[in-house]
């Protein structure tokens, strides 16, 4: 199959001459599947099979199809429950700081349908967080040796919110 076409013939007739040549020499013999329908033959023609196949054969959900803002919508919709196994608060912090940036850059510039979507609120999310992590009881909390005084908070504390 190396040779090059000839000049002067046609290239179908070329390609029929390879075919041809290679089927007498046997190269299309004892080929796997010879003798048997071809896959997916006499099955009912759907819409957009490729991509199903695709799908299943790279083992990705239907969520990948979505377009940017639906599936903004789902991750804020689903956030409660990844932000749940979370074990402090600035993983919970940084877990809603990248999502609201990839809302930011999808309303920078838009593709898609017109969905509304909005950055998420940090701070509501983190009280949600507190809310359903279960606080530890206040037997199994060690206590200081000596009194206890009250820390002076710093100055500059104050400012962090």
């Amino acid at each position: 199959m190396t040779e090059r076409k000839p000049p002067g013939t046609t290239f179908e007739s070329w390609v029929e001459k390879q075919i041809r040549t290679a089927a007498e020499r046997g190269a299309f013999d004892d080929l796997p599947g010879a003798g048997k329908p071809l896959p997916g033959a006499g099955a009912p023609v759907e819409d957009l099979w490729w991509v199903k196949d695709y799908i299943r054969r790279e083992g990705l959900s239907g969520e990948a199809l979505l377009p940017t803002p639906l599936q903004l919508r789902k991750e804020i919709e689903r956030l409660p429950e990844t932000i749940r196994e979370l074990t402090t608060e600035q993983a919970v912090r940084d877990v809603a700081a990248e999502l609201n940036r990839r809302i930011v850059e999808h309303l920078r510039a838009p593709i898609g349908p017109q969905v509304a979507v909005r950055p998420v609120n940090i701070d509501d999310v983190v009280e949600q967080w507190r809310a359903a992590v279960p606080k530890p009881s206040q037997q199994s909390a060690p206590q200081a040796a000596g009194p206890s005084t009250p820390r002076k908070s710093r100055w500059w504390h104050r400012f962090r919110r």
